[in-house]
């Protein structure tokens, strides 16, 4: 017996039977929920704005899910509805970008809390069975003027999930960083947008920025291959050598 193509050009049916919990309600969060459904899982799509996560998780046909990673009781609740949980995949952001002369201790906090400690104390909490996924970015490997904050917590979640990987074992964890993607968070460039993905595009190795099925195809890969571990997947274009 053979399953029905997904949207992406993959065969379905690799996540039947399986939760998914994706936390975060931006693009990249929207692709991945409808990927995972379409892959035959149950989506969980979880967010910190009511509003944000309600429209989400309608047009992806998960089921929203209320959490802040910076809330010690919402990390409770949420693991109090859910109990197990087969994968999770956190896309959370908290941006501190800036001149580290501007940088407050409030900002830095929430950039982590969103990053690294509440995906930490996630993991902690919920009964997960399979794989946690997080999300890094290549700013890290590329940091730039005012980007400090940035660069140091997404540098930091390639170490959390090795760490990770280790003391959750056999749960597999693994992060992925992505490039330049236009996902909407570029949107408030406003009419300079276009011209800053085409400048993009033309310095990557790939010629082109990342879209969220880009993304959203790593993230099943790494939902779905049993011996990928420990790993950070730099699906960047290139860009980090650009």
């Amino acid at each position: 017996m053979t399953t029905s193509p997904d949207p992406a050009g993959r065969p379905g049916g690799q996540l039947t039977a399986q939760s998914v919990l994706v936390v975060g309600t931006g693009g990249i969060a929207r692709a991945t929920a409808r990927l995972a459904r379409a892959a035959g899982a149950d989506v969980v799509l979880a967010g910190r704005d009511p509003g944000r996560t309600a429209a989400a998780a309608e047009a992806t046909g998960a089921r929203p899910e209320a959490l802040d990673l910076s809330d010690d009781a919402s990390l409770s609740a949420l693991a109090a509805r859910l109990g197990r949980v087969d994968h999770v995949v956190n896309l959370a952001a908290a941006p501190a970008n800036g001149p580290v002369r501007d940088l407050d201790r409030a900002g830095l906090v929430r950039a982590f809390d969103a990053k690294v400690f509440g995906p930490t104390l996630l993991a902690g909490a919920l009964d997960i069975t399979t794989s946690l996924t997080l999300f890094s970015g290549f700013v890290a490997w590329r940091p730039a003027p005012g980007r400090v904050a940035m660069a140091t917590a997404n540098g930091a979640v390639t170490f959390l999930a090795q760490a990770l990987a280790v003391e959750l074992a056999p749960v597999r964890v693994n992060a992925i960083s992505p490039g330049v993607v236009d996902s909407g968070s570029w949107d408030g460039l406003g009419e300079g947008k276009e011209e800053f993905l085409r400048g993009t595009a033309a310095a990557n190795p790939a010629r082109r920025t990342g879209t969220p099925d880009d993304l959203a195809g790593a993230v099943l890969h790494v939902l779905t291959n049993p011996f990928l571990t420990a790993t950070t997947l730099h699906v960047d274009g290139g860009g980090r050598f650009a």
